[in-house]
């Protein structure tokens, strides 16, 4: 396993830093885009604070929540209270648009560019921002899809107007009973495909997009490939950080990139082939533009 270390934040390491990454990408016969939660918060999707208070005062009132992780962890005592709060978390971090465009910047660096993205995050930014979605890999779920809670099949369900009716339509912290929703095969609770156990439903798309990221992954092995990580952090760091980081010790022609405010680092064996920038991501990204 790899050791890390990390990197100086002085503003010359800082400029000197941002002008590799320039050239890593310019220069970059293909580029893997690898994202995880740290981005989207740079783009304004945070879970806590004034945008937790603003969408859920009545749960945090009643609760004593802080954030919105907690409450989607809480054992509702009714269904209709569990819909409650989770169409609004599922409808303001799903079918909103982030506070700042910076999907869209990131998009605009590498539109012209051999790239293919995995990411751990499932708001969909990445797709509502412009990318291609044959070059997406949503390893973790989407927060616009249901799936059986048994599961009794290996497919999911589109959510949208399932999701805008029970946040238009609830009231006191509870949604109407019509409204939750089942499985049209077996008739159990259908629940949000995110993974968080074995039940998780890998359906035909996720399989489809899997295949693609490892073709693409394939048939790039030796050439100069950037492997660009931003946002990602250790609750998954086999999804992304640590293959990143193998793949780039393969290739020598490959460079390892990472963006991530207060954890950018890299492990020594590839350190002379690392470019770890300790910033906002959102600021980082819009000096590159």
């Amino acid at each position: 396993m790899f050791s890390r270390s990390g990197t100086s934040r002085s503003t010359e390491t800082f400029s000197k830093d941002l002008d590799r990454l320039r050239t890593a990408l310019r220069d970059a016969d293909a580029v893997v885009v690898g994202a995880g939660a740290g981005l989207s918060t740079s783009a304004g999707f945070t879970y806590a604070g004034e945008r937790f208070r603003r969408y859920f005062p009545d749960f945090a009132d009643k609760y004593g929540f802080s954030d919105m992780y907690t409450g989607g962890f809480y054992p509702y005592s009714s269904p209709e209270e569990f819909w409650a709060y989770w169409s609004r978390y599922i409808f303001i971090n799903r079918y909103t648009d982030a506070p700042t465009p910076v999907y869209e910047t990131l998009l605009a660096l590498v539109r012209d560019k051999d790239y293919f993205v995995i990411t751990t995050n499932v708001d969909h930014c990445f797709q509502k921002a412009g990318f291609d979605k044959k070059r997406l890999f949503y390893t973790q779920g989407d927060y616009g899809l249901f799936q059986c809670s048994e599961p009794c099949c290996r497919e999911t369900f589109d959510n949208e107007d399932a999701i805008r009716q029970m946040v238009e339509r609830q009231k006191e912290m509870r949604v109407p009973t019509e409204l939750l929703p089942f499985c049209p095969h077996c008739g159990k609770p259908l629940t949000m495909n995110l993974r968080s156990d074995d039940k998780f439903v890998e359906d035909e798309g996720w399989h489809r997009a899997a295949e693609r990221y490892e073709h693409f992954l394939r048939t790039r092995r030796t050439g100069r490939i950037l492997f660009w990580e931003l946002g990602v952090g250790y609750n998954t760091p086999g999804i992304i950080k640590y293959p990143f980081w193998r793949m780039t010790a393969q290739n020598e022609a490959a460079t390892y990139a990472c963006i991530n405010y207060g954890d950018a680092v890299c492990p020594p064996e590839i350190r002379d082939r690392s470019i770890c920038i300790d910033a906002d991501i959102s600021a980082v990204l819009e000096r590159m533009r």
